[in-house]
Protein backbone atom coordinates (compact mmCIF):
# COMPACT_ATOMS: atom_id res chain seq x y z
CA UNK A 1 0.00 0.00 0.00
CA UNK A 2 2.87 2.59 0.65
CA UNK A 3 4.63 1.70 -2.36
CA UNK A 4 1.18 2.62 -4.18
CA UNK A 5 0.96 5.61 -2.45
CA UNK A 6 4.15 6.94 -3.56
CA UNK A 7 3.49 6.09 -7.28
CA UNK A 8 -0.19 7.87 -7.34
CA UNK A 9 1.74 10.66 -5.20
CA UNK A 10 4.80 11.03 -8.01
CA UNK A 11 2.32 10.04 -11.01
CA UNK A 12 -1.25 11.45 -10.48
CA UNK A 13 -3.04 10.92 -13.25
CA UNK A 14 -3.81 14.01 -14.10
CA UNK A 15 -0.78 15.43 -14.32
CA UNK A 16 0.83 12.40 -16.62
CA UNK A 17 -2.27 13.06 -18.98
CA UNK A 18 -1.30 16.93 -18.79
CA UNK A 19 2.52 15.83 -19.42
CA UNK A 20 1.47 13.37 -22.39
CA UNK A 21 -0.74 15.81 -24.12
CA UNK A 22 1.88 18.78 -24.44
CA UNK A 23 4.47 16.54 -25.76
CA UNK A 24 2.25 15.39 -28.17
CA UNK A 25 1.14 19.08 -29.17
CA UNK A 26 4.48 20.00 -29.29
CA UNK A 27 5.71 17.10 -31.16
CA UNK A 28 2.91 16.75 -33.65
CA UNK A 29 3.02 20.20 -34.11
CA UNK A 30 6.20 21.40 -35.68
CA UNK A 31 8.61 17.87 -35.68
CA UNK A 32 7.89 17.98 -39.47
CA UNK A 33 9.43 21.09 -39.31
CA UNK A 34 12.45 20.24 -38.10
CA UNK A 35 13.07 17.20 -40.01
CA UNK A 36 12.45 19.83 -42.91
CA UNK A 37 15.53 22.05 -41.57
CA UNK A 38 17.33 19.27 -41.06
CA UNK A 39 17.42 18.45 -44.91
CA UNK A 40 18.18 21.79 -45.48
CA UNK A 41 21.36 21.02 -43.96
CA UNK A 42 21.95 17.86 -45.89
CA UNK A 43 21.53 15.78 -42.97
CA UNK A 44 20.93 12.07 -43.86
CA UNK A 45 18.52 9.77 -41.87
CA UNK A 46 20.95 9.20 -39.02
CA UNK A 47 21.78 12.83 -38.64
CA UNK A 48 18.24 13.69 -38.68
CA UNK A 49 17.58 10.97 -35.52
CA UNK A 50 20.45 12.98 -33.88
CA UNK A 51 18.72 15.94 -33.92
CA UNK A 52 15.50 14.24 -32.51
CA UNK A 53 17.56 12.49 -29.67
CA UNK A 54 19.39 15.81 -28.77
CA UNK A 55 16.26 17.81 -28.40
CA UNK A 56 14.72 15.26 -26.45
CA UNK A 57 17.48 14.81 -24.19
CA UNK A 58 18.00 18.64 -24.08
CA UNK A 59 13.92 19.16 -23.02
CA UNK A 60 14.18 16.16 -20.53
CA UNK A 61 16.99 17.92 -18.80
CA UNK A 62 15.48 21.21 -18.84
CA UNK A 63 12.23 20.14 -17.67
CA UNK A 64 12.43 17.90 -15.04
CA UNK A 65 15.58 19.73 -13.71
CA UNK A 66 14.24 23.09 -13.70
CA UNK A 67 10.45 21.65 -12.57
CA UNK A 68 11.72 20.37 -9.61
CA UNK A 69 14.49 22.88 -9.24
CA UNK A 70 11.68 25.77 -8.90
CA UNK A 71 9.13 23.22 -7.63
CA UNK A 72 7.15 24.87 -10.39
CA UNK A 73 5.75 23.54 -14.08
CA UNK A 74 8.86 25.11 -16.07
CA UNK A 75 8.65 23.75 -19.55
CA UNK A 76 10.50 23.57 -22.54
CA UNK A 77 10.25 23.11 -26.01
CA UNK A 78 12.75 23.11 -29.55
CA UNK A 79 12.02 26.78 -31.05
CA UNK A 80 9.25 26.43 -34.06
CA UNK A 81 9.91 29.50 -35.51
CA UNK A 82 13.82 29.05 -35.10
CA UNK A 83 12.95 25.76 -37.34
CA UNK A 84 10.66 27.56 -39.67
CA UNK A 85 13.61 30.04 -40.26
CA UNK A 86 16.05 27.24 -40.36
CA UNK A 87 13.99 25.51 -43.47
CA UNK A 88 14.92 28.52 -45.72
CA UNK A 89 18.09 30.12 -44.13
CA UNK A 90 20.07 26.48 -44.04
CA UNK A 91 19.68 26.06 -47.83
CA UNK A 92 23.63 25.48 -49.12
CA UNK A 93 25.18 25.93 -45.65
CA UNK A 94 26.76 22.92 -44.27
CA UNK A 95 25.80 20.81 -41.06
CA UNK A 96 29.30 22.19 -39.77
CA UNK A 97 28.32 25.44 -40.06
CA UNK A 98 24.90 25.61 -39.66
CA UNK A 99 25.86 23.67 -36.02
CA UNK A 100 28.29 26.78 -35.39
CA UNK A 101 25.53 29.01 -35.88
CA UNK A 102 23.61 26.23 -33.55
CA UNK A 103 26.23 27.17 -30.96
CA UNK A 104 26.32 30.66 -31.29
CA UNK A 105 22.27 31.38 -31.04
CA UNK A 106 22.83 29.50 -28.34
CA UNK A 107 25.90 31.11 -26.21
CA UNK A 108 23.85 34.46 -26.82
CA UNK A 109 20.62 33.11 -25.13
CA UNK A 110 23.06 32.09 -22.47
CA UNK A 111 24.50 35.87 -22.08
CA UNK A 112 21.24 37.01 -21.55
CA UNK A 113 20.86 34.59 -18.75
CA UNK A 114 24.36 35.27 -17.33
CA UNK A 115 23.57 38.82 -17.64
CA UNK A 116 19.96 39.49 -16.50
CA UNK A 117 18.98 42.12 -18.92
CA UNK A 118 16.25 39.94 -20.38
CA UNK A 119 15.05 39.55 -16.77
CA UNK A 120 15.04 43.78 -16.70
CA UNK A 121 12.89 43.86 -19.87
CA UNK A 122 10.08 41.28 -18.76
CA UNK A 123 10.06 43.05 -15.27
CA UNK A 124 8.54 46.46 -17.06
CA UNK A 125 5.47 44.37 -18.99
CA UNK A 126 2.45 45.05 -17.39
CA UNK A 127 0.55 41.80 -16.28
CA UNK A 128 -2.38 42.73 -17.88
CA UNK A 129 -0.79 42.58 -21.18
CA UNK A 130 1.59 39.88 -20.48
CA UNK A 131 -1.77 38.03 -19.65
CA UNK A 132 -2.93 39.43 -23.06
CA UNK A 133 -0.19 38.24 -25.02
CA UNK A 134 -0.53 34.52 -23.57
CA UNK A 135 -4.45 34.75 -24.49
CA UNK A 136 -3.85 35.72 -28.15
CA UNK A 137 -0.71 33.05 -28.84
CA UNK A 138 -2.97 29.87 -27.34
CA UNK A 139 -6.43 31.75 -29.47
CA UNK A 140 -5.68 29.30 -32.26
CA UNK A 141 -5.77 26.06 -30.29
CA UNK A 142 -9.00 27.36 -28.30
CA UNK A 143 -10.72 28.04 -32.09
CA UNK A 144 -9.23 25.14 -33.67
CA UNK A 145 -11.30 22.45 -31.03
CA UNK A 146 -14.48 23.78 -33.47
CA UNK A 147 -13.01 24.27 -36.39
CA UNK A 148 -12.00 20.44 -36.44
CA UNK A 149 -15.85 19.74 -35.64
CA UNK A 150 -16.48 21.15 -39.26
CA UNK A 151 -14.32 18.13 -41.00
CA UNK A 152 -13.97 15.77 -37.99
CA UNK A 153 -17.34 16.18 -36.35
CA UNK A 154 -17.15 12.17 -34.92
CA UNK A 155 -14.32 13.00 -33.39
CA UNK A 156 -14.07 16.42 -31.36
CA UNK A 157 -17.68 17.02 -30.81
CA UNK A 158 -17.31 13.87 -28.36
CA UNK A 159 -14.34 14.75 -26.82
CA UNK A 160 -16.00 18.45 -26.27
CA UNK A 161 -19.15 16.72 -24.41
CA UNK A 162 -16.29 14.56 -22.10
CA UNK A 163 -14.49 16.90 -21.57
CA UNK A 164 -17.66 19.02 -20.28
CA UNK A 165 -19.05 16.05 -18.45
CA UNK A 166 -15.94 15.49 -16.73
CA UNK A 167 -15.53 19.26 -15.39
CA UNK A 168 -19.09 18.55 -13.66
CA UNK A 169 -18.58 14.97 -12.72
CA UNK A 170 -14.68 14.55 -12.34
CA UNK A 171 -12.84 17.72 -12.86
CA UNK A 172 -9.70 16.00 -12.04
CA UNK A 173 -9.96 13.41 -15.58
CA UNK A 174 -11.37 15.66 -17.63
CA UNK A 175 -9.01 16.40 -19.90
CA UNK A 176 -7.90 12.48 -19.96
CA UNK A 177 -11.41 11.18 -20.29
CA UNK A 178 -11.27 13.76 -23.63
CA UNK A 179 -8.56 12.34 -24.88
CA UNK A 180 -9.94 8.84 -24.27
CA UNK A 181 -13.06 9.70 -26.11
CA UNK A 182 -10.46 10.67 -29.04
CA UNK A 183 -8.75 7.66 -29.15
CA UNK A 184 -11.61 5.47 -29.48
CA UNK A 185 -13.45 7.63 -31.68
CA UNK A 186 -10.18 8.25 -34.31
CA UNK A 187 -10.21 4.03 -33.60
CA UNK A 188 -13.76 3.42 -34.88
CA UNK A 189 -14.02 6.37 -38.01
CA UNK A 190 -10.32 4.71 -39.00
CA UNK A 191 -8.28 7.54 -38.41
CA UNK A 192 -5.23 5.74 -37.09
CA UNK A 193 -2.69 4.32 -39.68
CA UNK A 194 -0.42 2.19 -37.58
CA UNK A 195 1.06 0.41 -40.52
CA UNK A 196 2.91 2.96 -41.09
CA UNK A 197 4.70 3.19 -37.17
CA UNK A 198 8.04 1.35 -37.27
CA UNK A 199 10.34 1.02 -34.34
CA UNK A 200 13.92 2.63 -34.33
CA UNK A 201 16.34 3.83 -31.64
CA UNK A 202 18.09 7.14 -32.93
CA UNK A 203 21.95 7.53 -32.23
CA UNK A 204 23.96 10.70 -31.51
CA UNK A 205 26.09 11.91 -34.42
CA UNK A 206 28.85 14.70 -33.83
CA UNK A 207 29.28 17.16 -35.68
CA UNK A 208 32.45 19.39 -35.42
CA UNK A 209 30.87 23.21 -35.76
CA UNK A 210 32.20 25.49 -38.29
CA UNK A 211 32.03 29.39 -37.39
CA UNK A 212 31.65 31.25 -40.39
CA UNK A 213 31.02 35.10 -40.02
CA UNK A 214 28.28 35.14 -42.97
CA UNK A 215 26.27 31.79 -41.20
CA UNK A 216 26.26 33.52 -38.11
CA UNK A 217 25.36 36.56 -39.32
CA UNK A 218 22.51 35.45 -41.43
CA UNK A 219 21.19 31.86 -39.27
CA UNK A 220 22.41 32.40 -35.55
CA UNK A 221 21.76 35.94 -35.22
CA UNK A 222 18.28 35.75 -36.37
CA UNK A 223 17.70 32.20 -34.87
CA UNK A 224 18.68 33.78 -31.59
CA UNK A 225 15.95 36.87 -32.16
CA UNK A 226 13.33 34.78 -32.87
CA UNK A 227 13.81 32.27 -30.15
CA UNK A 228 14.06 35.08 -27.52
CA UNK A 229 10.97 37.12 -29.17
CA UNK A 230 8.63 34.14 -30.24
CA UNK A 231 9.39 31.71 -27.85
CA UNK A 232 10.59 32.72 -24.51
CA UNK A 233 9.00 35.93 -24.46
CA UNK A 234 5.21 34.33 -24.30
CA UNK A 235 7.14 31.02 -22.05
CA UNK A 236 7.86 33.34 -19.12
CA UNK A 237 4.24 35.24 -19.36
CA UNK A 238 2.85 31.83 -19.38
CA UNK A 239 4.79 31.28 -16.00
CA UNK A 240 4.10 34.19 -14.81
CA UNK A 241 0.39 34.39 -15.68
CA UNK A 242 -0.15 31.25 -14.23
CA UNK A 243 1.42 32.88 -10.89
CA UNK A 244 4.86 31.17 -10.65
CA UNK A 245 7.42 33.79 -9.33
CA UNK A 246 10.27 31.56 -11.07
CA UNK A 247 13.66 33.86 -11.52
CA UNK A 248 13.83 34.32 -15.72
CA UNK A 249 17.49 34.70 -15.81
CA UNK A 250 18.29 30.99 -14.61
CA UNK A 251 15.72 29.93 -17.11
CA UNK A 252 17.32 31.50 -19.71
CA UNK A 253 21.17 30.30 -18.29
CA UNK A 254 20.39 26.62 -18.12
CA UNK A 255 18.70 26.33 -21.16
CA UNK A 256 21.20 28.27 -23.23
CA UNK A 257 23.94 26.12 -21.57
CA UNK A 258 21.87 22.99 -22.23
CA UNK A 259 21.34 24.17 -25.74
CA UNK A 260 24.82 25.00 -26.20
CA UNK A 261 26.07 21.39 -25.41
CA UNK A 262 23.98 19.18 -27.33
CA UNK A 263 24.17 21.85 -30.52
CA UNK A 264 26.97 19.69 -32.22
CA UNK A 265 24.07 16.50 -31.88
CA UNK A 266 21.56 18.34 -33.52
CA UNK A 267 19.87 20.31 -31.00
CA UNK A 268 19.05 23.89 -32.51
CA UNK A 269 17.49 25.93 -30.44
CA UNK A 270 16.02 25.26 -26.63
CA UNK A 271 13.69 27.25 -25.03
CA UNK A 272 10.70 28.01 -22.64
CA UNK A 273 7.76 26.48 -24.34
CA UNK A 274 4.54 28.80 -24.35
CA UNK A 275 1.12 26.85 -25.17
CA UNK A 276 2.93 23.48 -24.34
CA UNK A 277 3.31 24.80 -20.84
CA UNK A 278 -0.02 26.24 -20.72
CA UNK A 279 -1.17 22.72 -20.85
CA UNK A 280 0.90 22.08 -17.92
CA UNK A 281 0.29 25.03 -15.74
CA UNK A 282 -3.66 24.65 -15.84
CA UNK A 283 -5.94 23.54 -13.31
CA UNK A 284 -6.32 20.27 -15.49
CA UNK A 285 -2.80 19.40 -14.69
CA UNK A 286 -3.31 19.11 -10.89
CA UNK A 287 -5.94 20.88 -8.64
CA UNK A 288 -3.18 21.59 -6.06
CA UNK A 289 -1.08 24.26 -7.78
CA UNK A 290 1.95 23.80 -5.92
CA UNK A 291 1.67 19.96 -7.33
CA UNK A 292 1.29 21.12 -10.70
CA UNK A 293 5.43 21.33 -11.42
CA UNK A 294 4.44 17.09 -11.89
CA UNK A 295 3.21 17.93 -14.97
CA UNK A 296 6.21 19.11 -16.48
CA UNK A 297 8.83 16.48 -15.07
CA UNK A 298 6.39 13.70 -16.94
CA UNK A 299 6.05 16.25 -19.55
CA UNK A 300 10.77 15.78 -19.59
CA UNK A 301 9.86 12.02 -19.61
CA UNK A 302 7.56 11.84 -22.41
CA UNK A 303 10.45 14.03 -24.21
CA UNK A 304 13.09 11.67 -23.46
CA UNK A 305 11.04 8.74 -24.88
CA UNK A 306 10.47 10.92 -27.84
CA UNK A 307 14.30 11.88 -28.42
CA UNK A 308 15.49 8.06 -27.90
CA UNK A 309 12.86 7.06 -30.18
CA UNK A 310 13.41 9.63 -32.62
CA UNK A 311 13.23 7.71 -36.01
CA UNK A 312 9.86 6.24 -34.64
CA UNK A 313 8.50 9.86 -34.73
CA UNK A 314 8.32 10.67 -37.98
CA UNK A 315 6.10 7.31 -38.54
CA UNK A 316 3.95 8.02 -35.69
CA UNK A 317 3.50 11.65 -36.71
CA UNK A 318 2.15 9.96 -40.17
CA UNK A 319 -0.32 7.67 -38.56
CA UNK A 320 -1.77 10.06 -35.79
CA UNK A 321 -5.12 11.31 -36.80
CA UNK A 322 -4.61 15.48 -36.99
CA UNK A 323 -8.04 16.06 -35.79
CA UNK A 324 -7.30 14.33 -32.06
CA UNK A 325 -4.09 16.71 -31.52
CA UNK A 326 -6.24 19.99 -32.60
CA UNK A 327 -8.70 18.65 -30.56
CA UNK A 328 -7.29 18.01 -27.09
CA UNK A 329 -5.36 20.77 -27.81
CA UNK A 330 -8.26 23.18 -27.64
CA UNK A 331 -9.87 21.16 -24.80
CA UNK A 332 -6.43 21.20 -22.24
CA UNK A 333 -6.29 24.86 -23.38
CA UNK A 334 -9.40 26.68 -22.30
CA UNK A 335 -9.20 27.05 -18.92
CA UNK A 336 -5.96 28.78 -19.24
CA UNK A 337 -7.50 30.93 -21.74
CA UNK A 338 -10.31 31.76 -19.77
CA UNK A 339 -8.26 32.74 -16.86
CA UNK A 340 -6.18 35.20 -19.51
CA UNK A 341 -8.48 36.72 -20.69
CA UNK A 342 -9.82 37.52 -17.33
CA UNK A 343 -6.97 38.75 -16.36
CA UNK A 344 -6.48 40.85 -18.82
CA UNK A 345 -9.66 42.78 -19.04
CA UNK A 346 -9.87 42.93 -15.05
CA UNK A 347 -7.89 46.60 -15.07
CA UNK A 348 -10.32 49.14 -17.03
CA UNK A 349 -7.42 51.75 -17.34
CA UNK A 350 -5.43 49.31 -19.22
CA UNK A 351 -8.10 47.56 -20.85
CA UNK A 352 -7.48 48.95 -24.39
CA UNK A 353 -3.69 48.31 -24.46
CA UNK A 354 -4.81 44.77 -23.34
CA UNK A 355 -7.12 44.21 -26.22
CA UNK A 356 -4.85 45.50 -28.84
CA UNK A 357 -2.20 43.29 -27.46
CA UNK A 358 -4.39 40.30 -27.53
CA UNK A 359 -5.67 41.46 -30.84
CA UNK A 360 -2.20 41.91 -32.86
CA UNK A 361 -1.23 38.46 -31.39
CA UNK A 362 -3.92 36.46 -32.68
CA UNK A 363 -3.31 38.13 -35.76
CA UNK A 364 -0.64 35.77 -36.41
CA UNK A 365 1.51 38.63 -38.64
CA UNK A 366 5.14 38.23 -39.10
CA UNK A 367 7.78 41.18 -39.50
CA UNK A 368 11.56 40.48 -40.18
CA UNK A 369 11.11 37.05 -39.26
CA UNK A 370 9.90 37.84 -36.30
CA UNK A 371 6.37 36.40 -34.72
CA UNK A 372 3.19 38.24 -33.86
CA UNK A 373 3.91 37.65 -29.93
CA UNK A 374 6.65 40.02 -30.00
CA UNK A 375 4.59 42.50 -32.30
CA UNK A 376 1.46 42.09 -29.99
CA UNK A 377 3.19 43.15 -27.06
CA UNK A 378 5.07 46.47 -28.93
CA UNK A 379 1.74 47.70 -29.96
CA UNK A 380 0.54 46.84 -26.72
CA UNK A 381 3.06 48.92 -24.74
CA UNK A 382 3.06 51.65 -27.63
CA UNK A 383 -0.63 52.00 -26.94
CA UNK A 384 -0.21 51.90 -22.99
CA UNK A 385 2.49 54.40 -23.63
CA UNK A 386 0.43 56.73 -25.56
CA UNK A 387 -2.56 56.27 -23.18
CA UNK A 388 -0.59 56.97 -19.94
CA UNK A 389 0.55 59.91 -21.44
CA UNK A 390 -2.85 61.53 -22.27
CA UNK A 391 -3.90 60.72 -18.90
CA UNK A 392 -1.05 62.68 -17.31
CA UNK A 393 -1.73 65.57 -19.83
CA UNK A 394 -5.14 66.43 -18.56
CA UNK A 395 -5.06 65.26 -14.83
CA UNK A 396 -5.35 68.13 -12.11
CA UNK A 397 -4.08 68.03 -8.53
CA UNK A 398 -6.51 66.15 -6.20
CA UNK A 399 -8.03 68.06 -3.27
CA UNK A 400 -6.54 66.82 -0.20
CA UNK A 401 -8.67 63.99 2.07
CA UNK A 402 -10.46 65.18 4.69
CA UNK A 403 -9.39 64.63 8.03
CA UNK A 404 -11.47 61.52 9.51
CA UNK A 405 -14.21 62.59 11.78
CA UNK A 406 -13.70 62.16 15.57
CA UNK A 407 -15.33 59.51 17.36
CA UNK A 408 -17.41 62.63 18.89
CA UNK A 409 -18.22 63.60 15.52
CA UNK A 410 -19.98 60.27 14.45
CA UNK A 411 -22.56 59.93 17.20
CA UNK A 412 -26.33 60.61 16.22
CA UNK A 413 -28.25 63.45 18.19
Amino acid sequence: MFVIARIRSAAPPSAVAAGLIAVMVGVTSSAALVFTAAKAAGADPREISSWMLALGVGLACTCIGLSLRYRAPVVTAWSTPGAALLTTGLSGVSMAQAVGAFVFSALLIFLSGVTGWFSRIMGRIPVPLAAALLAGVLLRFGTGLFSTMHGSFAVAFPMFVLYLLGRRLLPRYAVLLALGAGVVATAFTGGWQLGKVRFALATPVFVTPEFDWKVLVSVGAPLFVVTMASQNLPGVAVIRGAGYDVPVSPLMTWTGAANAVLAPFGAFGLNLAAITAAICTGEEAHPDRDRRYLAAVWAGVFYLCVGLLGATVASLLTAMPHALVLAIAGIGLLATIESSLSTALADKSSREAAVVTFLATASGVTLLGIGSAFWGLLAGLITSAIASWGRTGRETPSPPPSPEPSPRELRVP
